[in-house]
């Protein structure tokens, strides 16, 4: 029998989800636990890993339809099994609303992350039949680092299935489970993402504290035409953990990892926000021959000045109600951080070695909450077109570090926006970059 792959409940009071983008075509091999498709609520972008092994056959919602709840979207057939029929396609689709007032910036939720209350159970190691239990594999994956049993869970999925955030973590397993205060690094590559497109390549480089599911909301606003891979920083994302001892050597991590992306490729256009800005910088200036352009927001390495604590504070943070006061200082507007946005963010950060990681990451590029790295040699011999934006209310790096700089990069100032206007005024972005409705770079 094949495995059904179902669009997944990822919020309480969630009855249809958009299925934004799959990372696989139908035919297509997938292994179990890899991304196969993202989802977007009025909350949260997600991203939904593979159920099974297997052949992916019969896709049956497309990008941008809005999906029912427990919708078979898809069969798995594992090797050896003959396909059948596919399954039905939605019954309805509806217009996708735009809650950008309420979507979170620089953290973003994990795929399968839900905001119920997870039932009680004891510490112990995982029962051996807990495979035949119905499980999302974020949620299996979830209950081996906490060892919890998976025989005492409720699920809040479709037909009880268990989800991520119904398996209790070191955040809500009670105390005398207490958050892990150091962490080991971890061998791989870093993690990355790509989306098939036509015209140049964007590589896109996030910030500190996010990952490549934080570009969701600008690369809504970009549409389908470009090509795009998304490089999730270390300690952050689904990257390794890494001991990062200064800005060069992280550089120099992003420059093998930017090259194995972009082996087969020509050359591409860079996109980065914040550290992943002076990244993209660094790249750009250690392999001009390879970069055809560059957007970058808020670029960090351009000045001392930085809100450390903001960020520290971001990273630190234990509890929801000690995140969101951070979380509010990253937009123009508090308003736009809803306290259920701080809620999810806070359980996507519910890895106290990735908390702790980061931490360490922090200490060496912000040490004395200064910016210890400086790009500006690097900005000023870039000969690829540049463009620099910055959000006037930006509070956590200042907006005259653009302003003050000898170059002859295009610089773009936008009121009403604070250190993450890709997220907060998506569609303005994309316009400035050269790729809103989807038009060329």
């Amino acid at each position: 029998m094949p495995t059904e792959v179902i669009l997944p409940k990822v919020d309480m009071d969630m009855t249809h989800g958009t299925l934004a983008v799959w990372h696989a075509g139908d035919g297509e091999i997938v292994a179990k636990g890899a991304p196969l498709f993202d989802i977007e609520t009025d909350k949260a972008a997600m991203e939904v890993e593979a159920p099974a092994t297997g052949r992916l056959t019969g896709i049956a919602a497309k990008p941008g339809e809005k999906v029912a709840v427990g919708t078979v979207v898809a069969l798995i057939y594992a090797e050896g099994e003959v396909p059948g029929s596919a399954p039905a396609a939605p019954a309805a689709t509806v217009p996708v609303p735009d809650h950008r007032a309420d979507r979170v910036p620089s953290i973003q939720t994990p795929a399968e992350t839900s905001r119920a209350a997870p039932a009680p159970t004891a510490p112990g190691v995982l029962a051996k039949d807990a495979t035949a239990l119905r499980a999302t594999p974020a949620a299996r994956s979830a209950a081996r680092k906490a060892g919890v049993l998976l025989e005492g869970i409720t699920g809040t999925g479709p037909l009880g299935r268990i989800q991520r955030d119904d398996v209790p973590t070191g955040l809500d397993a009670g105390p005398d489970k207490p958050l892990p205060q150091s962490w080991t690094p971890q061998p791989g590559p870093l993690n990355v993402r790509s989306r098939k497109g036509s015209g140049p390549t964007l590589v896109m480089l996030h910030g500190f504290t996010a990952d490549s599911q934080s570009w969701a909301p600008l690369e809504k606003a970009i549409g389908s035409g470009p090509a795009l891979i998304r490089i999730d920083l270390p300690c952050h994302g689904r990257s390794p953990l890494r001991r990062i001892t200064g800005f060069a050597g992280l550089a120099r991590m992003m420059v093998e990892a930017f090259d194995e992306a972009t082996r087969d490729l020509g050359m591409v256009h860079l996109l980065g926000h914040s550290l992943g800005g002076a990244l993209a910088i660094a790249i750009a200036d250690i392999r001009p021959r390879r970069v055809v352009g560059l957007s970058l927001i808020a670029p960090a390495g351009l000045g001392p000045e930085i809100d450390a604590a903001t960020l520290l504070g971001i990273t630190r943070a234990t509890r929801t109600e000690s995140l969101a006061p951070w979380l509010r200082r990253l937009t123009a507007s508090p308003d736009m951080i809803s306290d259920s946005y701080a809620e999810a963010a806070m359980r996507a950060r519910g890895d106290g070695a990735m908390r702790a990681a980061q931490a360490d990451m922090a200490d060496a590029i912000l040490t004395d909450g200064t910016q210890t790295f400086d790009v500006q040699a690097a900005l000023h011999r870039l000969t690829a077109p540049t463009r620099i934006i910055w959000g006037r209310q930006d509070k956590i790096i200042p907006s005259r570090h653009a302003t003050a700089q000898r170059t002859d990069a295009a610089i773009h100032l936008l009121d009403g926006a604070g250190h993450i206007p890709q997220m907060e005024c998506p569609e303005r972005v994309a316009r400035v970059i050269g790729l809103g409705g989807g038009s060329p770079l």
